[in-house]
């Protein structure tokens, strides 16, 4: 059993390796073959700061209670999912799904209770006090988003995409070799540089007017999301989105565009856009083959929107 239970270590990675019957070395534990494998490593950088490195599978679903931060502080949680190397070949779809991005929630929305929990677990968690951040900058002149989020006040989500710049960081924080001296000031000063990039990005969004949300409006919005990314050929309709989702119309495009940072139209041509580029280069398709597979019934128009997102006309672009 645990042996060390280092000050360093967060209480619900104690709480794992305690279930597991398993060891923390150096306030990293490695899961027994006989219930997966993988590893966790934990991290308590101070009373404002701490951070998870998730990434195993189990056989099995297990429970662990979250004992919480005994400091009454109101932490913000930041979610990187999907930052780990794939280590086998997925569908175009399924890759689309896991596409690297980040979770970001108030300390009252519960988002292991909202997205799905799978055995197979890759993600950096990072939870920082909303008053910490506070004191860093004046956040009087930044954009509603990030006051918001702040304040951490009400219940909020939001989901970002991660860029290279951001997944620079991501890589630094799991594969860069650190003497252990220096291991706990190098993987703080990584964690507090990744959260300020990302700050920085989520000041851009240019919503005027922060809502709150709960559990249930969170999962029909996901849902459609998905929805969405599983058929590409087919536009969304955001009358027959708005009657499946039981919201109006007007509900459903404000609280996408709140967490998803972007309109569902824009959202979905995004991706659109990124499965025809996949499309021209893995999958060596014509542009009028990729245009009609995508539900485009003019080429012109499809080459434009190629251009507007890619940077490039499709028939240049697979060719580069």
């Amino acid at each position: 059993m645990i042996t060390h239970q280092e000050p360093t270590v967060p209480n619900i990675l104690k709480g794992f390796a305690h279930l597991l019957g398993a060891d923390i070395k150096n306030r990293r534990l490695e899961i027994p073959e006989k219930f997966g494998k993988g590893y966790c490593s934990g991290f308590v950088f101070n009373e404002h700061i701490r951070m998870l490195i998730l990434n195993y599978e189990l056989n099995e679903d297990m429970i662990v209670e979250n004992p919480g931060n005994d400091s009454g502080a109101k932490m913000i949680l930041f979610k990187f999912q999907n930052i780990f190397p794939k280590t086998e070949k997925v569908s175009n779809v399924d890759q689309f799904m896991t596409i690297p991005s980040v979770l970001i929630a108030t300390i009252p929305i519960n988002t292991d209770a909202i997205l799905p929990i799978h055995t197979h677990t890759a993600t950096i968690n990072i939870e920082m006090d909303a008053n910490y951040l506070n004191g860093l900058f004046d956040t009087s002149e930044k954009s509603p988003v990030l006051q918001s989020l702040l304040q951490n006040t009400q219940p909020l989500v939001f989901e970002h995409m991660i860029n290279p710049s951001l997944q620079k960081i991501v890589d630094e924080i799991v594969f860069e070799p650190i003497d252990p001296t220096f291991q706990l000031f190098f993987l703080r000063v990584k964690a507090e540089e990744l959260i300020c990039r990302l700050l920085l990005e989520l000041d851009r969004r240019n919503e005027k007017n922060i809502y709150d949300l709960n559990a249930q409006d969170i999962q029909i919005l996901y849902k459609i999301k998905d929805q969405m990314l599983t058929n590409l050929a087919t536009p969304p309709v955001i009358k027959e989105l708005a009657a499946n989702a039981h919201m109006s119309p007007t509900k459903l495009k404000r609280l996408f565009s709140q967490i998803f940072g972007n309109s569902i139209f824009n959202y979905y041509q995004q991706f659109r856009m990124k499965e025809a580029a996949l499309l021209l280069k893995t999958e060596k398709l014509s542009v009028s083959e990729v245009g009609y597979r995508l539900g485009f019934t003019n080429l012109s128009h499809f080459s434009k929107v190629f251009n507007d997102h890619i940077g490039m006309k499709p028939k240049q672009y697979s060719r580069s």
